[in-house]
């Protein structure tokens, strides 16, 4: 590591705000060391509780989110907020990035906020996100919640991240709960039927406990052997963020949550499995990288495709091609 990135370790480690956010720039970008950086991090993190926070558009996961780190802050916890945001097209920077989300706690240097570009990745989660937790962790923030962006399904990739997943239902939600069968209801601790002062809200409490009932909740991790008395039926929970209400109890049953993943052991169980992921993740953007070099090594994309179409060729001989000499420098 490089004299200047030490520097900047050692100040995000004595809790230099500046210093946090210019890692987490490094790490977004990509800069040029930013592996190194993070590795050196990951000696020093482990003790944050990570909660995911996810749901349709216009749920209300900011509002919701700003009064949560409000709460813990009255409790005298430190807190780290990651807002994933779409990315834009021309730049593949977060098209929100500058707007005030967290209105409650602007000027409280023990909120961290910071809003990142989902980078086109599923449920709009990237490497660089698991990276920024990281480093949230290192710094000492005692919670770190990920807001991402909403987009349905895919939002299932937030449980390779969280700890806890909080799932938002806007109270007008006969079509909203019947997609969450689709997938989101999968991965939910706990729902919040946000809004819940609007007509519906009842309805969409009924729905979701009609539809926890009949599926029940046994999670499936890699690691989990072992395991045992993890029993947790997923709770609902109203609230009225922009008035603060429910905000308690739902900081409550997330508490509860995670007082339980620690004290059956499937807190470790989680880390386990997010970190095999994270494992196979970067395997796969590194061979992608050499693949990708191997291809600029035979005249490039164009010039294979070329000899495809002019059938000297087929695209499953051109990927054997490519591969045999990264198998033969495994199997040496």
């Amino acid at each position: 590591m490089s004299a200047k990135h030490a520097e900047l370790l050692d100040d995000l480690l004595a809790g230099k705000h500046r210093a946090l956010a210019r890692v987490i720039t490094k790490i977004e970008n990509r800069d040029s060391g930013y592996r190194e950086l993070v590795s050196e991090l990951h000696d020093h993190t482990g003790d944050a509780e990570v909660i995911g926070i996810t749901g349709s558009p216009g749920a209300g996961k900011s509002t919701l989110v700003d009064k949560v780190a409000n709460r813990y802050r009255e409790r005298g916890e430190t807190v780290g907020v990651i807002a994933i945001d779409p990315s834009s097209p021309f730049t593949g920077g977060a098209v929100l990035g500058d707007r005030i989300r967290m209105a409650s706690n602007v000027g409280d240097m023990d909120v961290f906020f910071r809003s990142m570009s989902a980078r086109g990745s599923l449920g709009g989660l990237s490497t660089a996100t698991t990276d920024a937790v990281k480093a949230l962790d290192a710094f000492g923030k005692d919670k770190v919640i990920v807001e991402t962006v909403g987009a349905g399904q895919n939002e299932i990739d937030i449980v390779r991240t969280a700890d806890t997943v909080a799932v938002l239902v806007p109270p007008e939600s006969g079509d909203a709960v019947q997609m969450l069968k689709a997938g989101i209801l999968e991965i939910a601790d706990v729902f919040a039927v946000n809004k819940a002062d609007l007509p519906g809200a009842d309805r969409a409490v009924q729905e979701l406990t009609e539809m926890i009932e009949m599926r029940g909740h046994q999670p499936t991790l890699e690691f989990a052997d072992g395991v045992e008395g993890y029993d947790w039926t997923p709770r609902v929970v109203e609230t009225v963020a922009k008035d603060g209400e429910g905000v308690t109890e739902f900081v409550s049953v997330l508490d509860e949550h995670h007082d339980l993943l620690e004290s059956t052991g499937m807190l470790e169980a989680k880390a386990r499995t997010r970190y095999a992921e994270e494992i196979r993740t970067l395997l796969r953007e590194d061979v992608n990288e050499l693949v990708a070099e191997e291809i600029e090594a035979q005249d490039g994309m164009r010039e294979l495709v070329d000899s495809v179409l002019e059938r000297e060729t087929d695209p499953y001989s051109v990927a054997d091609e490519i591969i045999t000499p990264i198998e033969d420098c495994l199997h040496d």
